[in-house]
């Protein structure tokens, strides 16, 4: 029991690491445009996923076929997905990780709001207030730079309602993820060539070998935090990978500003300080249940 505990504290926190080391890698490929990266994502995601559903959810993944359980959401959920995917390649890649960053640090307050909105859940005064300086850290921010943090914000809401509408589903998450992607797949692949005016701008095709293995292995670096999180998150208790998933927007933060030089001003500072105080209440709040 305690070897099982062990090693699930240990996937989860391998995930969320991964996680937080993603714009390394995408970095990688800031000569390619978010679209075209994204597409390679879906595909090899999709292709990965596909053999692990036929050598392991055959009949499982036939089931839902024939009886198109939970395809009006997965629509929905693909969509969401495919938004915070896109959103996050792109906020790399225009030199915008602190705001991916703060994006993820709002995420568990964004799915607390949802929560209470469409699922009707009671929230804790420790919650409620949680959100309430959530929000004057992202209001001061707004108002010290005259705009919206739309990045952080889009990131934040399209995760969080992608849990909000796959709790509905009762679909085991790799064979859901693989029938999202194939749904995404078509949609970006169309967005993708509409962007561009001939096959010669397409990278992968006139690409040096380490830009096409890094495209291809996109599918790789989004699976396994995937399967590690899946693992892990089912030995440990769920207010631990509440605690644990600040990991990922900790070390974003850390590699835009040490790794790639960000700027982190003091509206910044104080804003995440909002942030901070918001996330170290809520998480008490569920530690203490």
């Amino acid at each position: 029991m305690k070897s099982n505990l062990i090693k699930g504290y240990f996937y989860t926190f391998l995930a969320f690491l991964i996680w937080g080391f993603l714009p390394v890698y995408w970095k990688q490929l800031s000569h390619v445009t978010a679209l075209e990266i994204l597409v390679n994502r879906i595909l090899w995601t999709f292709i990965i996923l596909f053999i692990l559903v036929l050598i392991r959810y055959r009949r499982y993944l036939t089931q839902i076929m024939k009886t198109n359980k939970g395809f009006k959401y997965l629509l929905v959920s693909a969509v969401f997905l495919g938004t915070n995917w896109y959103l996050f390649i792109y906020a790399i890649s225009i030199n915008r990780i602190l705001d991916a960053s703060l994006g993820y640090y709002i995420n568990p307050l964004v799915s607390v709001l949802l929560g209470v909105i469409f699922l009707k859940e009671k929230l804790p005064k420790p919650q409620l207030l949680a959100v309430l300086l959530a929000m004057i850290g992202v209001l001061y921010l707004t108002l010290n730079f005259g705009r919206l943090p739309l990045i952080s914000l889009t990131l934040a809401f399209s995760f969080g309602s992608y849990g909000l509408v796959r709790k509905k589903i009762n679909i085991k998450p790799i064979p859901a993820v693989m029938i999202e992607s194939m749904l995404l797949f078509p949609l970006f692949l169309f967005i993708f060539m509409l962007s561009i005016d001939s096959f010669q701008e397409i990278i992968i095709f006139n690409a040096n070998f380490q830009t096409v293995f890094l495209l291809i292995c996109a599918g790789v670096v989004t699976l396994v935090p995937l399967v590690l999180y899946g693992q892990g998150v089912t030995m440990i208790p769920l207010k631990s990978v509440g605690f644990i998933q600040y990991i990922t927007p900790t070390f974003m933060l850390l590699i835009g500003t040490i790794m790639y030089g960000e700027p982190f001003t003091t509206v910044h500072l104080v804003s995440f300080l909002f942030i901070w105080l918001a996330l170290g209440i809520y998480t008490w709040s569920v530690l203490k249940r």
